[in-house]
C-alpha cells in the first residue's frame, strides 16, 4: 500500500498513472541516498529514545542491504510503490515488521524528498566542478601551446585586428572559471539540511536536527521550517541557472568552432573519429557534436524555464506542483556534466592549421595598428585613425610580432597562463577536499 492510502480504498488507475508520473524512474536514482538519510533520520531518533539501539541496529542493516541491493539493479521502483519513499519503507515493515513503521516518525515525504535531491545535488555538482576543471586544464594547455599563433580577431563578424589562438581559448577557461564561483554559490545554498522539517509545520518531537545535519555532512541546518518547503525549486532553479551559464559559455565555444572549421577558414580541425557523416552526400564530414553542444544551452534553458514557471504564483507551503521540478532538475545537471566531458574531449583533440591561420592575417587587421604607429609618434590618435582610414591601402605586417609586442596584462603578448594555471590547480584542491570529505562523511554514517 501507499503510505498514505486509506484501507479498503483503491486509486484510479489513470489518476495513480498520472500523479505517479515518471518518479518510479526519476527516484530509482534516489535509492542510496534516501536510505543514507533515513539512516541519519533513524540514528537521531534512537538519541531522543524514539528508537532503541537494536532497533537502530535493524533498520541500518536493512537500509544498508537496500543500497547493496539497488547497486546490483535488485531493488526496483514500480507504479504502486509510487516513490523511493514507499519503496523503501514498505520493503522495510516486509523485512522487519513494526519496526519498519517506526522509521517514518518525525518526517513527511516532503522533507525526505528534499534531503534526497540536496545529497543527489550534492554529489552531482562537485562533479560538474570537476569536469569543468578539466576543461579549464585542456583549455588551458591548448592556449599555452598556441599563445603565439596568429589568427584574425572578428567584430561584427568582419575582420577585425590581429589575435591569437592563444587569447581565443584562454578566453574561455577564464570565463569558467568566474562561473564557477556561481555554481560554487548554488553548491552553498543546496548545502543546507532540511530533515525535521517535516510538511513545513514541524512535529511535537524534540527533534536534534542539528545532529542529522553533521551525519549527512550538510553545512548548516535550513532554520524555518515552512521556508524549507518554500525552498523547494528555488534552490533547484539556483542550480539550473549557474548551469545555463555554464552552458552559454559551451555554445559560444561550440559556434566559433563550428565556424572556424568550415571550409572557407580552416583555421581548426578535429579528428575524423568525432564526425559523422550524410546519407546521401558521400563526402560530408558532419560535426555534429558541436551542433549539439551548441543546441544543448537551449535544453538547459528550458529546464530553468520550467522550474521557475512551475513554482510562480504557489502559495507558502508544499504544492504538488513542486513534484515537477524533480526531472528539469536530474536531468539538467546530467546534461552539465556529460557536455563538459564531451567539450574537454574535442579541445584535448583540436588540430590547429597554422598556415592556414598565418595566411587569414590579411593586410586590413593591421589598420589599427597602422594608426597607433602614427600616434607614438605624436600625432593625436583621431588624426592619425582619419590618415590611415583614407589612404585605404593597407600593408601586411608580421602578424606573430603584432601579437607578442602587446605585453600589458591579458593581451596576446602576455596571456598570464602562469596565473590562470595556478587558479585552476587552486579550484581543483577545493572541489577534491570537498568530495573527500562528503564521501568520508557518508561512508563514516554508513559504518557507524
Amino acid at each position: 500500500m501507499k503510505l498514505w492510502q486509506k484501507k479498503g480504498t483503491t486509486l484510479h488507475k489513470e489518476i495513480e498513472q498520472y500523479t505517479v508520473g515518471n518518479d518510479p524512474f526519476l527516484d530509482q536514482k534516489l535509492v542510496k541516498v534516501d536510505a543514507i538519510a533515513s539512516i541519519a533520520h533513524a540514528s537521531m531518533l534512537n538519541k531522543i529514545n524514539i528508537l532503541t539501539k537494536q532497533e537502530l541496529k535493524a533498520l541500518k542493516k536493512e537500509l544498508c542491504n537496500i543500497i547493496k541491493l539497488d547497486k546490483k539493479n535488485k531493488f526496483k521502483i514500480t507504479l504502486k510503490d509510487e516513490d523511493v519513499h514507499t519503496k523503501i519503507e514498505n520493503h522495510l515493515t516486509k523485512k522487519l515488521g513494526k519496526l519498519g513503521k517506526k522509521i517514518h516518525t518525525g518526517r513527511s515525504r516532503n522533507d525526505q524528498v528534499i534531503v534526497d535531491t540536496r545529497l543527489y545535488s550534492k554529489e552531482k555538482l562537485l562533479g560538474i566542478e570537476e569536469q569543468a576543471i578539466k576543461l579549464c586544464q585542456a583549455l588551458a594547455k591548448q592556449s599555452q601551446k598556441n599563445q603565439s599563433t596568429p589568427m584574425p580577431g572578428y567584430t561584427h563578424m568582419q575582420k577585425a585586428m590581429p589575435s591569437s589562438v592563444g587569447l581565443w581559448l584562454g578566453s574561455f577557461a577564464e570565463s569558467l572559471l568566474d562561473y564557477l564561483e556561481l555554481l560554487d554559490a548554488a553548491y552553498k545554498l543546496n548545502n543546507q539540511n532540511p530533515l525535521g522539517s517535516a510538511a513545513g509545520y514541524g512535529v511535537p518531537l524534540n527533534l536534534d536536527r542539528n545532529m542529522t545535519t553533521k551525519l549527512l555532512g550538510f553545512a548548516k541546518t535550513q532554520n524555518n521550517i515552512l521556508y524549507v518547503q518554500n525552498s523547494r525549486g528555488k534552490i533547484e532553479l539556483a542550480i539550473l541557472n549557474a548551469l545555463t551559464q555554464i552552458m552559454l559559455d559551451l555554445n559560444k565555444l561550440a559556434t566559433d568552432l563550428l565556424l572556424f572549421t568550415m571550409q572557407e577558414f580552416q583555421f581548426f580541425e578535429i579528428p575524423d573519429e568525432f564526425c559523422t557523416g550524410s546519407s546521401i552526400m558521400p563526402h560530408k564530414k558532419n560535426k555534429d557534436v558541436l551542433e549539439l553542444i551548441r543546441a544543448n544551452y537551449g535544453i538547459m534553458l528550458g529546464y530553468s524555464t520550467q522550474i521557475a514557471n512551475i513554482i510562480s504564483s504557489l502559495p507558502s507551503g508544499y504544492n504538488r506542483d513542486l513534484q515537477l521540478t524533480k526531472e528539469p532538475l536530474m536531468a539538467g545537471l546530467e546534461l552539465a556534466n556529460s557536455t563538459l566531458s564531451i567539450c574537454t574531449l574535442v579541445i584535448s583533440k583540436l588540430e590547429v592549421n597554422k598556415k592556414n591561420l598565418l595566411k587569414a592575417c590579411t593586410p586590413e587587421l593591421f589598420a589599427t595598428g597602422k594608426a597607433f604607429e602614427l600616434a607614438k609618434k605624436g600625432i593625436p590618435f583621431r588624426e592619425a585613425y582619419k590618415t590611415i582610414k583614407n589612404t585605404n591601402e593597407w600593408h601586411k605586417s608580421d602578424a606573430t610580432k603584432n601579437i607578442m609586442q602587446k605585453k600589458y596584462a591579458g593581451a596576446t603578448g602576455n596571456l598570464g597562463l602562469p596565473k590562470l594555471e595556478k587558479e585552476i590547480a587552486k579550484k581543483k584542491k577545493i572541489i577534491s577536499k570537498k568530495q573527500h570529505q562528503l564521501n568520508s562523511t557518508l561512508n563514516k554514517l554508513l559504518r557507524q
